[in-house]
């Protein structure tokens, strides 16, 4: 068993990996993305945080979060999340992977992955390098020729801010950041 401890820093700001069940490529569609936003949205009244940095693959999503001064308690609000999009997502009629014998007995379903993959933000330069990562993923994958082009992620906000180009993304902004370093 492995003994990797995260690392909880009150106030920190958190890149995140989230990985569908057997990668089942879900998160796209129009319920997936509907459900997720709702979740998130509802979660982040109980628990609120600052969405700094998202992309949403087909069996994946990578986000950065910026929690309140004080609070470390990520983990919370991803089971939240998970909890809350798993519940509309059957509900909106989405399917699920048959549940393994040990998901069932620890009440999990098949939409997600057990477990999530956390890097702790050290200072301004590796939340660019984060936020970089984030937004060039789609192009990563091989899913579009430029990064603009793909429409669920905070890149087209960025681009807004000024903190990017809409032409950004030609080239690798994270060499040597690849598997398993982000999660994925």
């Amino acid at each position: 068993m492995s003994d990797y401890r995260r690392w909880y820093v009150p106030g920190g700001t958190f890149f995140f990996t989230l990985v569908t069940h057997h990668r089942r490529p879900i998160l796209c569609t129009d319920l997936a993305r509907r459900c997720l936003r709702e979740a998130i949205d509802k979660v982040r009244t109980d628990w609120p945080c600052d969405l700094v940095a998202i992309v949403l693959l087909p069996d994946h999503l990578h986000t950065v979060w910026t929690l309140p001064p004080g609070d470390a308690r990520y983990p919370i609000r991803w089971k939240r999340i998970k909890e809350e999009f798993t519940r509309r997502y059957l509900k909106g009629g989405g399917s699920e992977v048959s549940p393994s014998p040990s998901r069932l007995r620890h009440s999990e379903r098949g939409i997600w992955q057990r477990r999530y993959w956390e890097h702790t933000v050290r200072d301004e330069a590796d939340l660019k390098r984060c936020v970089d990562y984030v937004h060039w993923n789609p192009k990563k994958h091989g899913y579009v020729d430029s990064v603009r082009d793909w429409h669920w992620s905070s890149f087209h906000r960025f681009v807004g801010m000024g903190e990017y180009t809409p032409e950004w993304g030609a080239e690798d902004p994270t060499p040597g950041y690849n598997d398993p370093e982000w999660g994925e």
